[in-house]
């Protein structure tokens, strides 16, 4: 494990394995930077960069505004430099869940960083969908992750953190996966250290949880898409995105190929060939 230097006061920690193109894979919420851990062995001839985000796993934490700290744009200007600390020459950016947004950011920031992206939802183009009752009953943490008491049941309890955890990981998981005990085991013991879940639901405490942008989104112009060339890996089995809601892509992207993948929403760990697959292809395009 390597650790960067500090942007806005927050460290990365990160791993890198393997050799030729450069790909820097972006984790989601509830897991850290092993969410990839069954990807990365399937990328020997891939310079892959594993970070964990701001307030995950063992980088930073620190208790601050979460618009300033943990936002998509902040954590953009953490995995920026950590291209440029490294000298990356134009990574793959492979995201998925809230590193899906962070790839997003980053590639609208600065695309002259950006090879191509691998994402997985959410992805833009939902709009007020997400408002309809179907899917409030499975974004109901949003608005309690916007709570103190959030904090004051969960944060620095192992019990609680593992109860808490494992439903999400049972809940969101596809048919005939089940994360391993001693996968669980480990995040329980990154997440249960005192301010590291509240650190980590920083995300969800920035505008209105995220449902106040996704609302608000609206098509850009053309010219304003995001350029890359994008590969989107939806999961067929996904609670919180059903694939109806990847209509929209191409009023985003400027260059975009959208896959259906048998998959509950932990892909990367349900489905790593396929991760690694095109990851692999979109390092070689």
């Amino acid at each position: 494990m390597y650790r960067t230097a500090a942007v806005d006061g927050f460290r990365l920690a990160y791993d890198r394995t393997g050799v030729g193109p450069a790909a820097v894979l972006l984790h989601g919420w509830p897991s850290d930077r092993t969410e990839y851990r069954d990807v990365v062995p399937l990328l020997p001839a891939v310079d892959v960069v594993v970070p964990d985000l701001r307030g995950f796993g063992a980088s930073d934490k620190h208790p601050v505004d979460p618009a300033g700290g943990y936002s998509a744009e902040a954590q953009a200007r953490s995995v920026i430099a950590l291209i440029e600390e490294l000298g990356l020459d134009r990574p793959v950016l492979a995201g998925h869940d809230i590193g899906s947004r962070v790839a997003q950011a980053v590639a609208r920031q600065r695309p002259d960083l950006v090879r191509a992206l691998v994402l997985t939802p959410p992805l833009p183009g939902i709009g007020e969908r997400i408002l309809t009752p179907a899917a409030q009953r499975e974004f109901w943490y949003l608005p309690f992750h916007q709570l103190p008491v959030a904090d004051e049941l969960i944060d620095g309890r192992p019990d609680a953190v593992r109860h808490y955890l494992r439903h999400f990981w049972a809940h969101w998981s596809g048919p005939g996966f089940t994360l391993t005990d001693d996968h669980l085991d480990h995040l329980v013991s990154v997440y249960a250290e005192p301010g590291a879940f509240a650190a980590s639901i920083g995300w969800y405490r920035v505008g209105a949880g995220g449902l106040a942008r996704v609302v608000a989104e609206r098509a850009p112009r053309p010219a304003e898409r995001i350029a890359a060339p994008t590969t989107v890996l939806w999961p067929d089995h996904d609670p919180l995105f059903p694939a109806a809601w990847s209509d929209r892509l191409d009023q985003f992207f400027a260059h975009v190929r959208l896959q259906h993948i048998d998959s509950g929403h932990f892909l990367p760990l349900e489905r790593p060939r396929d991760f690694a697959a095109s990851v692999t292809a979109a390092t070689s395009a």
